[in-house]
């Protein structure tokens, strides 16, 4: 005898998958496929593992990309990075780099520990990547791992409120608002979210500075910038929901830990964090135009093209990056009004720290540290270079 239940059952499934699969493949027309391999392989967190995982499940020289890649990685972090680079140098080495062109695999060959940096951090991975960008990127864009990929995209642009977050105690006041502690109700993970009103926006002429800022963090992905997780907004707020960076503001390590400023090491450890964030803005064009210690007042950290009103660019940052370093070092400000010049004269300063201030404290921008040479090669972060600074 014929089960009606389970035969509507049958039917209702029939047609539910047939509308999903005409939808799959209007979407599929309907949304644009992404083809630059630095943002999808490289920046979205997403779409560098699901390459990955691509990588991990295809051919043999794919495999050893990803291994070869990841210990580059692991030297980086290393105290002795250049101990165990024979099995990709080594012809009969299962792990050989043998699909990079002729010149790179010679050079890998004849590498040494003198070269080691130039050599496999540098030409070797960058033919690594060149490499990457070629066949496996464009297999991996009609692969399942892709489609993976994809279909995460769209689940993200499905909207959330404030029903999605617990809210917690007030952080700080923010331009147009406040910040506050917020949680992804079900999961641990605290946030801030600056909650900025809208009508104090209205009243303000802001709305097209908060849909910047927006734009803005929703490009960067570094370890050593604050990131975008989450936006929506409410009958009253926009809310953007950012990672939650504990311990406090700088300045209030400079000024209520102990004596005013911090110690070397400290200091130099701190410069290379931002110094990173700082390249990872400026390699997409954007200046930040507003460090500083903590988030209020900027006057003491304005560069001479600023104030005197003239077109600038990346060079703003440079110089608001050493204010912060004399800053940490000395416990004051390099310039408290107008007419101040710079002395080195506190005892925490050392040679390579009053080198380092003085190559950034150029006037002129094309002989400014930062715009002129790499400041990442200063001797001041010779430990890290030591170690591999990327």
């Amino acid at each position: 005898m014929c089960d009606i239940g389970g035969l509507d059952n049958l039917v209702a499934n029939r047609a539910y998958l047939i509308a999903q699969i005409q939808d799959d493949k209007e979407m599929r027309k309907q949304r644009p496929i992404p083809k630059d391999f630095e943002d999808i392989c490289k920046r979205q967190p997403i779409g560098k593992t699901c390459f990955r995982q691509f990588l991990l499940a295809s051919n043999p020289e794919y495999l050893a990309a990803v291994e070869f890649l990841e210990e580059l990685n692991d030297w980086n972090l290393a105290e002795a990075g250049a101990k165990e680079k024979a099995k990709f140098c080594k012809a009969d080495s299962k792990s050989f780099l043998s699909y990079l062109t002729e010149d790179i695999l010679e050079k890998c060959k004849a590498i040494s520990e003198k070269d080691f940096e130039e050599v496999l951090m540098g030409q070797v991975k960058e033919a690594m990547q060149e490499f990457l960008r070629g066949k496996p990127f464009n297999e991996y864009q009609t692969s399942p791992f892709f489609e993976r990929f994809v279909q995460w995209k769209e689940f993200k642009k499905q909207p959330i409120s404030d029903k999605y977050f617990y809210e917690f105690r007030t952080l700080g006041k923010a331009g147009f608002g406040e910040m506050c502690a917020f949680q992804v109700k079900n999961k641990v993970q605290m946030y801030a979210c600056k909650k900025l009103v809208k009508k104090r926006l209205k009243r303000k002429g802001g709305e097209k500075m908060a849909l910047l800022e927006k734009q803005i963090l929703e490009k960067v992905n570094s370890l050593f910038l604050v990131n975008l997780a989450y936006a929506f907004d409410t009958k009253t707020h926009l809310c953007l929901v950012m990672t939650l960076m504990n311990g406090g503001d700088l300045k209030y390590h400079i000024y209520h830990i102990g004596e005013n400023g911090i110690e070397m090491e400290r200091i130099i450890h701190y410069t290379a964090q931002i110094i990173t964030g700082i390249l990872h803005l400026h390699a997409m064009d954007i200046v930040y135009c507003g460090m500083k210690p903590e988030n209020a007042g900027t006057k003491g950290y304005m560069a001479p093209e600023i104030l005197k009103r003239e077109p600038y660019r990346t060079s703003v940052d440079w110089w608001a990056l050493v204010c912060s370093i004399y800053e940490m070092v000395a416990g004051r400000l390099p310039f408290r009004d107008h007419k101040e010049k710079c002395k080195l004269e506190h005892e925490n300063f050392d040679a390579p720290s009053k080198d380092i201030i003085s190559l950034f404290l150029k006037k002129n921008i094309e002989d400014r540290l930062g715009c002129k040479d790499d400041p990442q090669k200063h001797e001041i972060f010779k430990s890290i270079i030591s170690r591999g600074w990327r």
